[in-house]
């Protein structure tokens, strides 16, 4: 009603353009021609905590976003199973106002209660009033003499901004391998990001999910008790952890919540964000049976603990990795009964260095291929080819027909804001510059874009730890930085291309030290790039550099007004 669809028809949606609409409303945040001091792009964790911050400090400002709603991927994310991995209380805003009126029912909240949380915070703060939904930005740039960025929109609107922070995060931009005949398939297909509200109807059906990453692990989970048949395509098998999904009880958080200020504070100094942290001591300080103890103990625990809360030489030491795959191996064949499938799904030989791959947690995912109706397909030496009319073919001609189909391949992780049209005072495009290579500065700002920030993305500790402690700690470096240009006459900054060198220095550094170039991954730059894109430092450690660097202030050149 009153809406246009700009994108045009084809099998199914694939960026985020096609979900661009010309609004009836044409006032506010919709205006043809906007003007704001600060324009985010992207009403996820980061751009919404970005907006209350900086309009608490009187700035007026505007949230474009591609979805719907708030909630960034967690409005995208609604396919089955789709459940957060971060645990509660950590995976939440520090805001007193919205965790003193609201409980979580258990530890890891699907995607429902998550947009219920999102919806809970614009209740209380009135977000909605200052956003503009289905709304995809298809060019920006700024223009010196105004000291503005000129941002225009699919729809065809235009809006100037003095600052633009780009909120669109690790998740905005999907990846989809070009393969051939995907449009020529008669069923059903869909990338997992893209679900369709309205759901999909499996009982019975013949399903393909391609992609063993989180949302794939998910998938199965969910429809192996409901599916006729499914198939997984897997390349590399996903080292997956124990979620133990606790419920709480109103009462327990009630109870807990007079510790929530200082657990807030203290998740800003850990490795990870969380509120767990490694431990001061090597692996082969303890004994074996020591060492089973506590494999065991952090495995009963659950959570990203046998991750991210263990010895501390777990990502740098080869022979200690080992030790954790070995018992991860151990647990996880013990679930599985066929042996052809045990040994694709779990191998005693590790296919890769243990964590140096974001796992995901799991309930139930092993247990689904103990089902004669689930299995797994090995692509690794043998590739998908194409699609045709009923299904899938391999490079060495095996054929898979399927009803449903589900494209589970992730994204284009932590560099989609080159895909927003961003162009530089230089005249050279965003997606050009990063096409084999990316430069940040602090992970918050690109040298040529002044008065830019990125929030959620590369050369940040985003990857390896919980997301909204990632993003208030970037999300008042922002707004200090903001002010600090206020207070002192500043037209723009602009990253001088030293300093982005020399924190991408940083970032490789920090990264050697590690096992993580051993392997293509989400960390050394997805599919896309083959380079270190996350700050290895611990979040405790990013809020001093940062924190550092606006102290100085001599990594920027500054125009006054």
């Amino acid at each position: 009603m009153g809406e246009q669809i700009l994108s045009h028809a084809k099998k199914f949606n694939t960026v985020l353009s096609d979900y661009s609409k010309v609004s009836v409303e044409s006032t506010g945040p919709y205006a043809p021609d906007l003007e704001v001091e600060s324009l985010i792009v992207g009403a996820g964790f980061a751009g919404v905590f970005a907006l209350k911050t900086l309009r608490d400090r009187g700035q007026k400002v505007v949230i474009y976003d591609a979805g719907n709603n708030l909630g960034g991927t967690w409005r995208w994310n609604c396919y089955p199973g789709a459940r957060v991995d971060s645990p509660q209380p950590v995976y939440q805003y520090s805001w007193p106002e919205v965790w003193k009126t609201w409980n979580w029912s258990c530890k890891f909240p699907g995607y429902e209660e998550i947009q219920a949380y999102f919806d809970h915070v614009d209740k209380i703060f009135d977000i909605k009033k200052d956003c503009s939904f289905n709304t995809v930005v298809a060019r920006a740039y700024f223009d010196t003499g105004l000291g503005r960025w000129i941002v225009k929109t699919y729809d065809g609107r235009t809006a100037k901004a003095k600052y633009l922070i780009m909120s669109t995060g690790y998740t905005s931009t999907r990846y989809i391998p070009p393969w051939s005949g995907m449009d020529r398939f008669k069923g059903v297909i869909h990338h997992s990001s893209f679900w369709p509200e309205e759901g999909v109807d499996v009982k019975g059906k013949r399903c393909a999910v391609i992609g063993t990453g989180a949302s794939g692990v998910q998938i199965i989970q969910e429809w192996g008790p409901i599916a006729g048949e499914i198939k997984a395509f897997q390349r590399t098998p996903n080292l997956a952890l124990p979620m133990r999904n606790d419920k709480f009880t109103t009462a327990e958080q009630d109870k807990a919540k007079a510790l929530y200020p200082e657990l807030f504070r203290y998740r800003e100094k850990t490795f990870s964000g969380f509120l767990y942290d490694t431990i001061e001591r090597n692996t082969f300080d303890d004994t074996p049976e020591e060492r089973e103890r506590y494999y065991e103990k952090l495995w009963a625990y659950g959570d990203f603990q046998i991750w991210l809360g263990q010895y501390k030489d777990l990502l740098a030491n080869e022979n200690a990795n080992r030790e954790t795959y070995n018992f991860w191996a151990k647990k996880t064949r013990a679930r599985i009964t066929d042996p052809r499938k045990r040994d694709l799904l779990a191998p005693l030989e590790m296919p890769h260095f243990f964590g140096i791959k974001r796992p995901c947690l799991q309930v139930s995912y092993y247990e689904q291929f103990n089902r004669p109706s689930v299995d797994v397909v090995d692509i690794r030496n043998n590739a998908i080819k194409e699609f045709d009319e009923t299904g899938i073919v391999l490079e060495d001609g095996t054929h898979y027909e399927f009803d449903i189909i589900v494209v589970a391949t992730g994204f284009d992780l932590a560099t989609g804001v080159k895909w927003v049209g961003l162009e530089s005072i230089n005249g050279t495009k965003l997606k050009d510059e990063w096409e084999n290579s990316v430069e940040t500065y602090l992970g918050m700002t690109i040298s040529g874009y002044p008065n830019m920030f990125s929030a959620y993305g590369m050369h940040s500790p985003l990857l390896l730890g919980n997301a909204p402690t990632v993003a208030e700690v970037q999300g008042r470096w922002i707004a200090d930085c903001i002010e600090k240009m206020e207070r002192n006459g500043i037209k723009y900054i602009n990253t001088k291309p030293e300093a982005a060198k020399a924190w991408k220095k940083r970032i490789v550094e920090l990264n050697n030290l590690t096992l993580l170039p051993t392997i293509r991954s989400t960390y050394m730059g997805g599919m896309l790039l083959n380079e270190p894109n996350c700050y290895l430092g611990g979040v405790g450690n990013y809020v001093k550099e940062i924190r550092q660097a606006l102290d100085a202030w001599d990594g920027f050149e500054s125009v006054m007004a």
